[in-house]
């Protein structure tokens, strides 16, 4: 079990629109990944006959991820950004992450929430599942 806290999107989001940046944003979206059962092997590449997902060992690299927000940041109208990642062993529904982030207009920042999220994804996280 995931021994972090698990923030409050409510809290995050208060604290958003009370932080400086607040005046510039039009819009907030939201990422929370969570564990399934379905294996990734099924859902991304297809592959039939996996056996269902019981449990995952997660890990990041948090250099890695702080340079993935710092990049984000530099994109058109992005303006406030907040991430948090579990660690350890996490089961089926647990959280993997969240991500909030603030900016000017939609297109602006569902393409940076698709970025960050692919970045973290790519670069900076380790999970390996675990089936039944």
């Amino acid at each position: 079990m995931n021994s972090k806290q698990i923030p409050s999107m409510d809290a995050w989001l208060k604290e958003a629109k009370e932080h400086e940046s607040a005046k510039n944003i039009g819009m907030y979206l939201t990422h929370n990944g969570v564990v399934r059962e379905t294996a990734k092997a099924q859902v991304r590449h297809g592959m039939e006959g996996t056996l269902p997902v019981t449990a995952m060992d997660f890990s990041y690299d948090a250099l890695k991820v702080e340079a993935a927000v710092a990049d984000t940041y530099k994109m058109s109208g992005i303006y406030y950004i907040r991430t948090w990642l579990a660690e350890g062993r996490l089961t089926v529904g647990d959280d993997i992450m969240y991500v909030l982030i603030g900016g000017d207009i939609r297109p602006n920042i569902v393409n940076a929430l698709q970025y960050l999220v692919g970045r973290i994804k790519d670069e900076c996280v380790t999970e390996t599942e675990i089936y039944e």
